[in-house]
């Protein structure tokens, strides 16, 4: 059955490299691909494939050397430094390895921290935060800081926070990487539910095999090339 869905991403020939000194070294060669909306794709490959710098691309926290990525119908290649700035702060939810929370700052306020970037008034932030920190299950934590939340719980206060803008796609590096394996269980089915219930769509970079059966397609990366064999683990 045809996939009728949306494209969310396309990548079309993608090339990425970076400079040691007089060196130029490939990461990305000739990338195309593309995601629908409401897609939950996993990126893997060992450590130096790629799959990293692919992500930053797709997040527009890096700029390929040549071709062109289009999120939501945008081709962000053609953005300037702070066209790039003001896209990523509406349309791209981070999740991260290590959190990256701010440890003076209570769960609610990590998480308004985006919405500080909108024109939201002080009421519409509340709600906005209010709705995010309750679709991961930590109401009753709002006012606890980083130090007092396990790594889970801390986690989920990330994935709020990349959330409650309603961004175009979420980008996941790593989100289990820190996490005991009963943490990192419960925040892959929350990443499920935000795709299956909210609709949402997440590129999650990862090297953890049950992480990746998780997601609905798995794209392998050697060498900073996309292998043509695309494995299929949970179709819609």
């Amino acid at each position: 059955m045809a996939d009728t869905r949306p494209i969310i991403v396309e990548i079309r020939n993608v090339f990425k490299s970076y400079r040691r000194g007089s060196q130029v070294v490939p990461v990305l060669q000739d990338i195309t691909f593309d995601i629908p909306e409401g897609e939950f794709l996993a990126l893997m490959g060992p450590s130096g494939s790629g799959k990293s710098t692919l992500l930053n691309l797709i997040a527009g926290i890096d700029k390929a050397d040549s071709g062109a990525i289009r999120v939501g119908g945008v081709d962000i290649t053609t953005l300037s430094e702070t066209e790039l700035a003001a896209w990523r702060a509406t349309s791209v939810g981070f999740i991260f390895q290590f959190y990256n929370l701010i440890p003076v700052l209570t769960a609610f306020e990590n998480v308004e921290l985006p919405l500080l970037l909108t024109g939201l008034s002080r009421r519409q932030r509340r709600e906005h935060v209010a709705t995010a920190l309750a679709a991961v299950s930590l109401s009753d934590r709002v006012d606890h800081y980083p130090s007092q939340l396990s790594g889970g719980q801390q986690q989920r206060v990330a994935i709020a926070r990349a959330v409650v803008t309603d961004p175009t796609i979420l980008v996941a590096d790593e989100p289990t990487g820190d996490l005991d394996r009963r943490s990192a269980e419960e925040i892959l089915e929350l990443m499920e539910r935000l795709v299956h219930e909210v609709g949402k769509t997440i590129i999650m970079v990862t090297h953890d095999p049950r992480a990746a059966g998780k997601a609905h397609i798995i794209k392998q990366l050697e060498k900073g090339v996309l292998n043509d064999h695309v494995l299929s683990q949970n179709p819609l």
